[in-house]
C-alpha cells in the first residue's frame, strides 16, 4: 500500500506526505487518468473503488511513460506523489478521475494549474490534494521514483534525491473540505447539513 500522511504530534491533521513520485507532463486529460470503460465502477461500493483504484492512469502511452504507475496484478501504486505540468485533469469532466488516483493511494498531485473541473471535483471527493507550483517546470526536474516530501503546512515540495525544494500556492479554502473527505463530510462536520447520527 503507499505510504501515507505523517502526522504532525501536536494535530491530528495530515501535514505531510513522503514518498517516491511518479513524474508526468503537460495536458494529461481524464481519459489518460482514468478511460472512458472504466466509468461503469462505482465507488461507493469498495470491491468497485479498489478495482477503479488499480485502472488509475492506465491510458498513458507506455511509450513514453514507461515504468507503470501501477505494476499488474496490483491495486494500489507505489506512488503517493504525483508531479505534472501544466493543464492537469484537462477533458472530459468526471469525478471518476481523482477518485481512481485516490483509490490507487494518491495523496498529492503537484502541478502548475489544473482544469478547473478537475481541481474541483477533487476538492469535493476529498481523495486528494490538487497542488499548485509556484514556479514552471517542477516536473523537468524531478524523475519518477525520486523520493519527495510535500509539506501542506509549509506550502513546499522537496525533492529529497536532489535536495531541490519547490514553493507550493496554498491551497486555501479547500484545504479543509478535502481534510475532512469531501464536500458532504465537510458540511456535515461543520453543521450546514446534519450528520447521519442527528438525522
Amino acid at each position: 500500500m503507499a505510504p501515507r500522511a505523517t502526522v504532525s504530534p501536536s494535530s491530528p491533521s495530515p501535514t505531510t506526505y513522503h514518498g517516491p513520485c511518479y513524474v508526468l507532463g503537460d495536458n494529461i486529460d481524464t481519459d489518460q487518468i482514468i478511460p472512458a470503460e472504466h466509468l461503469t465502477l462505482v465507488p461507493s461500493k469498495p470491491d468497485e473503488y479498489r478495482k477503479l483504484g488499480s485502472f488509475a492512469l492506465c491510458g498513458l502511452p507506455s511509450t513514453t511513460y514507461p515504468v507503470p504507475f501501477i505494476h499488474p496484478g496490483a491495486d494500489v501504486t507505489r506512488f503517493p506523489i504525483v508531479i505534472a505540468g501544466a493543464n492537469f485533469g484537462c477533458g472530459s469532466s468526471r469525478e471518476h478521475a481523482p477518485v481512481a488516483l485516490g483509490a490507487a493511494g494518491v495523496r498529492a498531485v503537484v502541478a502548475e494549474y489544473y482544469a478547473r473541473i478537475f481541481f474541483r471535483n477533487s476538492v469535493a471527493t476529498g481523495e486528494i490534494y490538487p497542488l499548485e507550483s509556484e514556479e514552471t517546470g517542477i516536473w523537468k526536474e524531478c524523475d519518477t521514483g525520486d523520493i519527495v516530501t510535500v509539506n501542506l503546512a509549509e506550502n513546499l515540495l522537496v525533492n529529497n534525491t536532489t535536495g531541490k525544494e519547490y514553493r507550493l500556492k496554498p491551497i486555501g479554502d479547500a484545504g479543509p473540505v478535502i481534510e475532512a473527505g469531501g464536500i458532504f463530510a465537510y458540511a456535515r462536520k461543520t453543521g450546514m447539513i446534519a450528520s447521519a447520527s442527528t438525522a
